[in-house]
């Protein structure tokens, strides 16, 4: 009977606690884990052979044991305003999508939580494609990792991703056990080296982790609200079932004190005659007035089936100068990459209809699976 092979340990799903336990379970040093974070992150190197401060006897058991392994990149497009997606496949066959977003002195990487979602927004393209597994903290890490090299990132150049935000696929936190390390090793000086300003996890309003975290970890937060009362959000929004706006607001505002947090960012999709009028902007700021709150207004970017409108340009400027009067600060945001499917709420709209069967023909997703 044939013997398994002990599958390797991939290092980019290790926070600094876990690298130097791995070290020391080789009968080594605990500043290897430091030598090995700085080859890995501030150096963007892959292979143990070119980590020349480390002994050749160390580099060639890690060889055996141990790996730096990032997702496949699939397909790379580049939009006209300079956004670009990657589609990602990992070694189970399944794929996910990632978003870069350059703008002057900020690069800012989307990245994925989930392959699929189970949150079923009425409003988002990547709910509508069902739910396939939670990724694991190397999976995720992965994702920065490689974007970094795919970038052209260089250790003596300047940086190109300084923000990441948990926005692209996926409840970041149905998936808190992977997506908390995975936010320790991006804001670590010996990992990723992100200001804790800088990584931002978006939440469509899990309560019970969202008190959770204010004790664990310290991020930016961000809360994808869409609707000012009970009733258009439960619509919207079945998680405002279990957990409806009140209960919400009461952990976004126990985050800000128990991290001692600037405030927090409402994301609010703008939906022709759903949540755009006047009176859902006066009940919005009434919510907010008085609290650390910042409200981003978002274009909607439609998908295929969908039977949602964006709201006009009159509508969504209208609903953002009421909310200022209100005492609430508002900002638009910018629609980035609509022209590749990259834009918010579009991630996967397409990826079945135009690269399943391709895929499958290349024998690089298994037959079993209905969506990347």
């Amino acid at each position: 009977m044939s013997e398994v092979a002990t599958p390797k340990t991939n290092l980019l799903g290790l926070t600094r606690a876990g690298m130097e336990e791995f070290v020391l379970g080789m009968g080594e040093k605990p500043f290897r884990a430091r030598q090995l974070m700085k080859w890995i992150y501030r150096r963007a190197e892959g292979d143990f052979e070119a980590m020349t401060d480390l002994g050749k006897d160390f580099r060639r058991r890690l060889s055996g044991i141990a790996e730096i392994r990032a997702p496949e990149v699939i397909t790379s497009q580049v939009s006209a305003d300079g956004t670009r997606k990657w589609l990602l496949r990992f070694e189970s066959g399944q794929a996910i999508e990632m978003v870069f977003i350059p703008e002057p002195g900020r690069g800012t990487l989307c990245i994925s939580s989930q392959v699929g979602c189970t949150m079923d927004c009425g409003f988002c393209s990547t709910g509508a494609q069902g739910f396939n597994r939670n990724l694991g903290t190397a999976e995720i890490v992965g994702q920065v990792w490689l974007a970094n090299c795919e970038l052209g990132y260089s250790p003596d150049g300047d940086r190109v991703i300084t923000n990441v935000v948990f926005m692209g696929m996926g409840e970041p936190l149905m998936n808190y056990r992977n997506v908390v390390p995975a936010a320790e090793i991006m804001m670590d000086d010996l990992g990723l080296d992100l200001s804790r300003r800088r990584v931002t996890i978006s939440t469509s309003g899990l309560v019970p982790q969202m008190i959770r975290i204010a004790d664990e970890t310290n991020v930016a937060l961000a809360v994808s609200l869409h609707a000012p009362n009970d009733e258009l959000r439960s619509e919207l929004m079945p998680i405002n079932r279990r957990h409806p706006i009140a209960s919400l607001l009461e952990a976004c505002w126990h985050y800000v004190e128990k991290q001692n947090a600037r405030g927090i960012t409402f994301e609010y999709v703008m939906l022709d005659g759903v949540n755009d009028r006047p009176e859902h902007a006066r009940q919005l700021a009434a919510l907010l007035r008085g609290h650390p709150a910042k409200v981003n207004l978002i274009p909607f970017n439609p998908f295929p089936g969908t039977r949602f409108r964006r709201s006009s340009e009159e509508a969504i400027e209208r609903f953002r100068d009421l909310l200022i009067k209100g005492g609430v600060i508002a900002t638009i945001r910018r629609t980035r990459g609509d022209d590749i499917d990259a834009a918010c709420g579009q991630l996967v709209g397409r990826v079945n209809d135009r690269t399943t069967v391709r895929l499958r023909e290349r024998n690089l997703i298994p037959a079993s699976v209905t969506h990347p």
